[in-house]
């Protein structure tokens, strides 16, 4: 496995790659999990080569969010890049990815508005800039993202779409734990009471879809359902719940077509994010 540091370096050796060649990237922030292992796994399974990127985007984090906490470990998260034969790791510093004085950014109009883009004004114009600049860095023909962080996904989608970027999005399904919680580095935030209780998110996602399985369409009741169940748990504190169309991420009435019901919720200074997908019976 070949480390890049620059940016130099990885647009040299992306410029250089011989023709023909499918690469698969997985942009990451380190602190890898099963999740990301994944991702690089089917990467894996579909191209020739596999590019993973290492990078503690500063531009999606709040004044109020927890860059300097995050997790960085990068012996370790190269150790489980080489195991799942990834080709290059790029892990590159800020200076590389934002020269000062950057002034470019990129924004996905309404679709980075709602969701957690109401809580975390600014996020998602961080994340589709650094994911911008990553494609032009690296030239893959396909990128892998997981399914948990949704509005992310189709973000990015709409991104490489509307810029005529030529790179195929790939949505994987989310990783999740056998109690069923979703795979997430800021899951090693939780203490051990928290953990024990964060599996109530996908139990109540759960429980709609099989209530929409069973003929329930309101979307209200539906988000009124996932509300109450928990409110149960004393540990958890809801940001939001909302059903949003799959496309458009505008909320939505009924379980008309493709539904997303999304969440984020708070466990300690843990705000943990999953989704489900609805689709009405018939």
């Amino acid at each position: 496995m070949r480390l890049v540091t620059t940016a130099h370096e990885m647009g040299r050796l992306a410029a250089e790659r011989p023709d023909g060649r499918r690469v698969g990237f997985v942009p990451t922030m380190g602190a890898l999990h099963e999740g990301h292992l994944a991702l690089m796994r089917r990467a894996r399974a579909e191209c020739d080569e596999v590019v993973v990127s290492i990078y503690v985007n500063p531009l999606q984090f709040g004044p109020r969010e927890d860059l300097a906490a995050y997790p960085r470990d990068l012996e370790r998260d190269a150790a489980l890049c080489r195991g799942v034969d990834v080709t290059t790791l790029f892990a590159p510093a800020d200076g590389e990815v934002h020269p000062p004085g950057h002034r470019t950014w990129v924004e996905v109009e309404g679709l980075q508005d709602t969701l957690c883009g109401r809580s975390r004004p600014g996020h998602f114009r961080g994340v589709a800039t650094v994911v911008a600049k990553l494609f032009a860095l690296v030239r893959p023909q396909a990128a892998y993202f997981g399914e948990k962080d949704g509005q992310q996904l189709r973000i990015i989608k709409r991104m490489t779409r509307d810029l005529h970027l030529g790179v195929e999005i790939v949505g994987c399904a989310t990783e999740r734990e056998a109690d069923g919680l979703a795979m997430s580095s800021r899951n090693a935030y939780l203490t051990p009471e928290e953990r024990r209780a964060a599996p109530v998110l996908h139990q109540a996602l759960t429980a709609a879809s099989e209530a929409v399985r069973a003929g329930e369409t309101d979307a209200a009741r539906l988000v009124a359902r996932v509300q109450s169940t928990i409110a149960a748990e004393l540990l958890a504190r809801i940001d939001y719940v909302d059903a949003v169309d799959d496309e458009s991420l505008e909320s939505v009435t009924a379980i008309a077509k493709p539904t997303l019901l999304a969440l984020a919720v708070w466990f300690g200074k843990a705000r943990l994010i999953d989704n489900i997908r609805l689709m009405r019976p018939g």
